[in-house]
């Protein structure tokens, strides 16, 4: 491993990286009150055993998914530990629930299964070698490879899932368990009806009839009750995450031959992703032959929200474990065909399903909110539910590919979003996303105030959750303490984390897996993350060059620290250019004690080149120094994997 070290005095530390540390420090110390209010001794959530009726497994995971996330990028070893023991403990408490098999969902949607499952994944992450995560990443991931004879998922001959919720004991026929009725609800109202052909309803209200619930019950129990539906998509993230673990071919293979089995319906389909196949293989087998009209499809209840992200996360994982690009052109297709579809009008008046999404667009638009907006869904009568783009999705695709189409497509939208992009906005979304479009902009150097920006606004964010948590009396023994209580209550946030030190956009929510330009790894303590006192920004992101700044805010320590390229060594540096002092060097020169007071010397620096040719460079950098890094690269060129840089 090559080895590069920093000889450039920090005299005056950069603000972000100040507050970067500082975040870091807050952070660590934040899952404490949470700890103290939201979970039992054992590390399971408070919660009234006696409603386990109203609990969904994805729920409870997620009240403490990003804690091993934030232990990655460099927190404290005890968000590890945390993270272990509140994840055993919810995973015997939802067992106890009845909810979970061996340790998984018994059966569920692949929307939220997503949703579940990133807790896991980030624990694999940090913490690969465990032997109870590489137990667990086979087991699951065996759920869909039919490894368990009791459990037939998958059909590999179709190379389909066979029902839209699915999980440790097989497919879950069936879009209702017991009698199918699908009565009015104040939560799902937003959505609307899931069919417009049932006869006797016509409008949402009308579920509020028994009859008539049974009625679209029925319907809905035959329509989406069977075969494969495009959310499954998601599960490619669980396959690939057993592969990452163990390295084993079977899950790649399995990985590659069910994403090719959805481009290829895509393509049957014109472009655009079918909502669901048949236990045949036929594409609308249930719908009368429509490609639209399934669970979690572009009818109901969320279209292109759901696809639009299914379709990055799949195409993600199968170009990082092929490294063939093509694979984007699959959610390229869902993106294009639904922008080209959009038009500017006033979010006013519109009737949006998902408004609370877009608080980003009300904050920048302010008094005039009239910006682009896309279908979000379609139905007998064409496209409708017009809301804002999601900026996630052709940003992920875009730091993906690093095309200069895929930049150009940002650009249109900017010019048609009606609002700066620069602008720093305070907010948190459940997906803890939504600042990628003045990120967007520091990377394009248009906004360089931004890692300082973002930092702050997270601080601020941080402080306010904490504030909640003091003020939260609500009692979880209630039948008002909602299952999503505790998520709400989370005071860990990554999203300006991920962007500066890794160069990489928020992980998509439902199922992604952290794709990033760098990783770190403390070789002195021997653990991922950014050493102690260690700040980073990526300060630049191209096809192949990352341009990298790293700061060492301790004027006592030598801090080593090994950078990764790609979150999973997917990637591999050819050279690195840098600035060392020059020799020799004046610095730090003499007091000037008794001759009116001194001052630094002049700083001279020289450049440095240094081939590297491997996925991984350490550097070594001096107490109070910092050193820029232009990396470069070839990307997505060597085989993925959790393993750390110590590893056999």
């Amino acid at each position: 491993m090559r080895i590069v070290e920093s000889t450039v005095p920090v005299l005056d530390p950069p603000a972000w990286a100040v507050l970067e540390r500082r975040l870091f420090d807050v952070m660590d110390q934040t899952v404490y009150p949470f700890v103290e209010k939201y979970t039992r001794p054992d590390g399971a959530l408070r919660w009234d055993d006696r409603q386990a009726a109203r609990v969904r497994s994805d729920a409870f995971y997620e009240s403490v998914y990003n804690w091993p996330l934030l232990y990655a990028l460099g927190g404290g070893d005890h968000l590890l530990t945390l993270s272990v023991q509140t994840w055993d403990a919810i995973t015997r408490q939802l067992t106890g629930f009845g909810l979970l098999d061996r340790e998984y969902d018994r059966g569920l949607d692949w929307f939220h299964q997503a949703e579940g499952n990133l807790s896991f994944y980030y624990l694999c992450l940090a913490d690969p070698t465990r032997a109870e995560h590489q137990d667990r990443a086979r087991r699951f991931a065996g759920f869909y490879l039919n490894q368990d004879a009791d459990v037939p998922s998958y059909d590999p001959v179709r190379r389909l899932i066979r029902s839209a919720r699915t999980g440790s004991v097989g497919p879950r026929w069936g879009f209702l368990d017991g009698e199918p009725a699908y009565g009015w609800s104040t939560g799902m109202a937003r959505y609307g009806l899931p069919y417009h052909d049932v006869p006797g309803i016509t409008s949402y209200d009308d579920l509020k009839r028994p009859d008539l619930a049974r009625r679209m019950g029925q319907v809905m129990q035959e329509r989406m009750g069977r075969g494969d539906v495009v959310h499954n998509l998601a599960a490619t993230t669980l396959v690939t995450n057993a592969f990452l673990a163990t390295g084993e071919e079977q899950y790649r293979r399995w990985v590659i031959d069910y994403v090719d089995a959805w481009v290829e319906r895509a393509q049957q389909n014109g472009g655009l992703l079918p909502d669901s196949v048949g236990l045949s293989g036929r594409i609308g087998e249930y719908l009368d032959g429509r490609w639209y009209g399934a669970l979690y499809g572009w009818t109901w209840p969320h279209g292109f929200y759901n696809i639009g992200m299914v379709a990055v996360v799949a195409a993600a994982n199968a170009y990082l474990l092929t490294g063939d690009p093509r694979y984007l052109d699959l959610p390229r297709a869902q993106i294009d065909r639904i922008f080209a579809l959009g038009e500017v009008r006033d979010l006013r008046e519109l009737s949006m399903s998902l408004p609370e999404h877009w608080v980003d667009r009300w904050l920048a638009l302010g008094d005039n909110p009239v910006t682009f907006v896309v279908p979000y869904r379609y139905t007998d009568w064409g496209w409708f539910d017009y809301q804002p783009p999601v900026l996630a999705y052709p940003t992920a695709v875009w730091s993906l590919s690093m095309a200069a189409a895929d930049w150009e497509r940002l650009e249109r939208l900017r010019a048609v979003s009606g609002y700066d992009w620069r602008r720093v906005l305070s907010f948190r979304t459940k997906e803890e996303n939504g600042h990628e479009a003045p990120w967007l902009r520091f990377l394009a150097g248009d906004n360089p105030t931004y890692p300082e920006a973002i930092l702050r606004e997270t601080y601020g964010q941080v402080l306010w959750r904490l504030d909640l948590i003091r003020a939260d009396q609500e009692d979880p023994a209630s039948g008002t303490y909602d299952k999503h209580h505790c998520c709400g209550y989370n005071p860990v946030y990554t999203e300006a984390l991920e962007q500066l030190t890794l160069g990489a956009p928020q992980t998509l929510y439902n199922s992604g897996l952290l794709m990033a330009r760098v990783r770190y790894f403390d070789p002195e303590r021997r653990r991922p993350g950014l050493p102690p006192e260690v700040a980073a920004l990526v300060e630049k992101l191209e096809a192949d060059r990352t341009v990298l700044h790293l700061v060492n805010l301790s004027p006592f320590h030598t801090r080593d620290v090994v950078i990764q390229a790609g979150a999973f060594g997917e990637h591999r540096f050819t050279t690195v250019h840098y600035q060392a002092l020059a020799e020799p060097s004046a610095y730090p020169g003499d007091t000037g004690y008794g001759a009116g007071g001194g001052t630094p010397p002049s700083l001279r620096s020289a450049s440095q080149m240094l081939a590297v040719e491997d996925k991984y460079l350490r550097v070594r950098l001096r107490p109070a120094s910092q050193i820029t890094l232009e990396l470069g690269m070839h990307r997505f060129v060597n085989r993925p994997s959790y393993a750390f840089p110590w590893d056999p």
